[in-house]
């Protein structure tokens, strides 16, 4: 091969994919200008074109250099080598695609959901049921895209027409060693749609309030209030059992419970539990009670029954109950605090006098 054919072949070769990059350099950057000029609406579609800004930038110089690379004046076997990771990355680029197209769907749709409202049941289970699907599209895509790859090389093509005869034995042996593993993603399947649990769900499992953070293919994390993390595999929720409070309605119900003497007249204090609920912004206005559930021989058990929109209302609902109650007990009836009782007897005179003693000599005498 002379210089010249050695030039024009670098010049090809480099060249392309120079110029693929430029241009997807332009075209990124006329799309960052129009959005900064005048932004696009949230459910447009240019919005979240930045998730196909990389995978372009493969995609762009892998194929224009595999529609060039037959004029390459080089050896027909370098030339096969060019072609040869040209065609990988095209495989690879259309992969990245796919993948960013995914994420750009997911957008789309969560964009019209609003996860951070009151009563966000839909967005959870779509968005439940959106990142499970993608989980599982993006493997799908992995392992097709890693054996289109190899199918690309003849030796592995030879080799896997060599192992095909013992694929079935070779298919057995691996459905009992990935048995556990098959049934942990089939338990995230199954999750997905019939959703027992969803994300920003408040569930309680092994003694545990918390609200369900991220759920995958083989294992659901659990935010605890106190900020821990309690990470469970898919399964326990399919084969044990949970509270989940918020499964129809993220609208809760709860209690405050108080303890008083027997002197408390109710009925003022009742009166006083539904000024205090009626002006409270946290109530919603669906349920509210105040009753008295139970009389031990020591104090009368008065339960305040409220309702919120969702948990963390109910939560702030019930301490507020709570504290202007007992306030209100300490500052208008003091005397009906619980308290505990001692009766002292006096003791009563014996009716047989105690023995006289005998009389001391003198010792004057």
């Amino acid at each position: 091969m002379s210089v010249r054919d050695l030039v024009i072949a670098v010049a090809i070769g480099a060249g392309v994919p120079v110029v693929g990059l430029v241009l997807h350099a332009v075209f990124v950057s006329v799309i960052r200008r129009m959005h900064l000029r005048r932004p696009f609406s949230v459910s447009g579609l240019p919005l979240h074109l930045s998730h196909w800004f990389a995978p372009f930038r493969v995609l762009i110089p892998a194929a224009g250099l595999a529609s060039v690379v037959h004029l390459l004046p080089v050896p027909e076997d370098v030339r096969a080598v060019v072609a040869h990771v040209a065609l990988l990355g095209v495989v690879a680029g259309v992969a990245w695609v796919l993948a960013s197209t995914l994420a750009v769907g997911r957008d789309l749709i969560v964009a019209r959901q609003r996860l951070d409202a009151a009563d966000n049941l839909r967005a959870r289970r779509i968005y439940t049921q959106l990142r499970v699907i993608e989980r599982i599209i993006e493997a799908l895509i992995v392992v097709l895209t890693l054996a289109t790859m190899l199918l690309t090389f003849p030796e592995v093509r030879q080799i896997g027409a060599s192992l095909l005869a013992s694929a079935g034995i070779v298919g057995v042996i691996a459905g009992f060693a990935a048995q556990r593993t098959l049934g942990t993603v089939f338990a995230g399947v199954q999750i997905a749609l019939s959703q027992p649990i969803r994300l920003d769900d408040i569930v309680v499992v092994q003694g545990e309030s918390g609200t369900i953070e991220e759920i995958t293919l083989t294992y659901v994390v659990v935010h605890i209030w106190d900020h821990r993390r309690l990470v469970l595999p898919v399964t326990y929720f399919i084969k044990q059992p949970f509270q989940n409070w918020t499964r129809t309605t993220s609208d809760l119900l709860g209690t405050v419970f108080l303890y008083a003497d027997y002197t408390l007249p109710v009925q003022p204090v009742r009166d006083e539990f539904q000024r205090f609920i009626e002006a409270s912004p946290l109530w919603d206005r669906k349920a509210a009670g105040f009753q008295v559930t139970n009389a031990t021989e020591h104090t009368l058990e008065l339960r305040a029954l409220v309702s919120a929109a969702n948990s963390s209302d109910l939560w702030n609902l019930r301490c507020a109950v709570r504290e202007h109650l007992v306030s209100f007990l300490q500052r208008s009836f003091p005397q009906a605090l619980p308290r505990t009782r001692v009766e002292l007897e006096r003791p009563v005179a014996s009716a047989v006098e105690p023995p006289q003693l005998p009389a001391q000599p003198d010792s004057r005498r």
